[in-house]
């Protein structure tokens, strides 16, 4: 067996390196890569760096962290797991030991452990790579090591959702309808919702949020979205109870805030990376402003969710790219046009 790993040498160049196969510690398996996805955090590395710089200028890069495969080996006190298992993981390894893990919101343990970012920046572009057993989990009957390997963003929508309280009776709007924002339609929908509002201003994605259970959607290039969720025709004066800004924008941040129904819920889902001004004075009816982060103990309801049919990711796949494409694959992702036609892009690294 051999190994390689695609590493991020400078902004916008992936080099795939040989390097040696990882021998699995006591608690840890070695898995054999077979599907990454392609998060919007790894788009954004690859084109600028990592969000964090390393302190130590030749630490490798590696990205990818929306992963599954095959188990090829296993460390002497592993038990859940055999050699031919096929498996996904949970990329975040908390510390066990501060206030947040022992509270379980190990999410937001300072220290975690996180794939493709500091401290180890280790990424899941390979072809072998080891996880501790506790974060890894068994792919069921009849989901595919592709759907594995999307649990990851499906659980992002999941957590999202589950904190939202999004359920049967309320209105939801969601601002974005990438892969996240389309993460959290169908985790809304799981959980029983039925009206749910998807604005964006690609009409591919608005056309696949509508396959996937949207009861309307808002090209927001061709109609004023406040105007038309404000009409009578919709929610009028009462505005809408839950809205998710899943596009990390400035602008959509500011829309949910005209958006939002006194004692409503903004729930701030995309990574902000700029300051966004807001007018509290529109929103000082009692109206919650919460964000999310990732997940937490939400990766067995998603496999749960995707297996027995009720969440859909495989649909949500435009691009699937072969491992020694990765170069492509990234270039595709921030090219002002190709990028438009992609919602979810996969790396496929091995059978």
């Amino acid at each position: 067996m051999k190994n390689s790993e695609a590493i991020l040498v400078t902004p916008k160049h992936f080099e795939i390196q040989e390097c040696p196969i990882p021998e699995p510690k006591e608690n840890e398996i070695l898995l054999k890569v077979e599907y990454v996805g392609m998060c919007g955090s790894d788009i954004h590395g690859f084109e600028f760096g990592p969000f964090i710089p390393p302190k130590d200028p030749n630490q490798k890069i590696g990205l990818g962290h929306e992963v599954a495969g095959e188990v090829a080996a296993v460390g002497s006190k592993v038990t859940k797991f055999k050699v031919g298992d096929k498996v996904l993981i949970e990329p975040g390894v908390p510390d066990n030991t501060c206030d947040y893990c022992r509270t379980g919101r190990y999410n937001i343990c300072p220290s975690v452990d996180f794939m493709a970012t500091q401290p180890n920046y280790k990424g899941a572009l390979t072809q072998y790579m080891t996880h501790p057993e506790e974060w890894t989990y068994h792919i069921p009957e009849g989901m595919t090591t592709l759907e594995g390997a999307l649990v990851e963003p499906a659980a992002v929508g999941m957590h999202a959702a589950i904190l939202g309280e999004a359920k049967l009776g309320k209105s939801i709007v969601i601002l974005g309808a990438g892969t996240i924002g389309l993460m959290v339609l169908q985790a809304c929908i799981s959980l029983g919702a039925t009206d749910i509002t998807v604005v964006d201003v690609i009409e591919k994605r608005l056309e696949l949020a509508k396959k996937l259970g949207a009861k309307r959607v808002i090209n927001g290039k061709e109609q004023d979205t406040v105007a038309y969720l404000r009409s009578e025709e919709l929610y009028g004066d009462h505005g809408v109870e839950l809205v998710f800004e899943c596009g990390g924008s400035v602008f959509l941040a500011q829309q949910a805030v005209q958006i939002v129904a006194r004692g409503g819920k903004i729930m701030m889902v995309g990574t902000q990376s700029k300051p966004v001004p807001i007018d509290f004075l529109k929103i000082n009816r009692e109206v919650t402003i919460q964000t999310s982060f990732r997940y937490c103990n939400n990766f067995p309801q998603t496999i749960e969710a995707i297996a027995t049919g009720k969440f859909n990711v495989k649909d949500m796949v435009t691009n699937i790219y072969d491992y020694k494409d990765v170069q492509q694959a990234f270039e595709d992702a921030i090219d002002p046009v190709k990028k438009n036609e992609m919602v979810k892009g996969v790396v496929k690294v091995a059978e």
